[in-house]
């Protein structure tokens, strides 16, 4: 049986997942909030709209923030990179991230906050690892 997740905690990732899927935080904040809250890693899953989080104590909760634009066919680790560079900068919010992500054939990424790094998927199961730079 899964330990239950506090309702503070539900809160603030609910309220952070809104918040940036709105384009009002960039993606350093995202990862303080998500910390702050005990996250430990997250995933998000273009294809079904959702993103799941995960705590060490094994509670987890789901977002849904509906639809993705379309999801390129092939893998573009080059774009996916400069979206990426832009988002560390704060220069592209979480909706362009998306929106360039999907174009260059990403089908979801898992955030590893305590390992510091993104793991990022294409259809075919290619990967590319993002280390955090030490700035976030």
């Amino acid at each position: 049986m899964r330990p239950e997740m506090k309702p503070e905690v539900y809160a603030a990732i609910h309220d952070c997942a809104v918040e940036a899927s709105l384009g009002k935080l960039h993606f350093g904040e995202v990862l303080r909030r998500l910390s702050a809250a005990g996250v430990e890693s997250y995933h998000a899953d273009y294809r079904d709209g959702q993103t799941r989080y995960y705590l060490p104590g094994g509670e987890t909760t789901a977002v849904l923030l509906g639809h993705h634009p379309p999801i390129g066919e092939a893998f573009d680790a080059a774009a996916l990179q400069e979206a990426i560079r832009g988002s560390q900068r704060g220069e592209v919010l979480y909706p362009e991230f998306v929106q360039r992500s999907c174009a260059a054939g990403c089908v979801g990424y898992v955030v590893w906050i305590a390992g510091r790094h993104v793991t990022y998927f294409g259809r075919r199961g290619e990967q590319h690892v993002e280390r955090f730079p030490a700035s976030l």
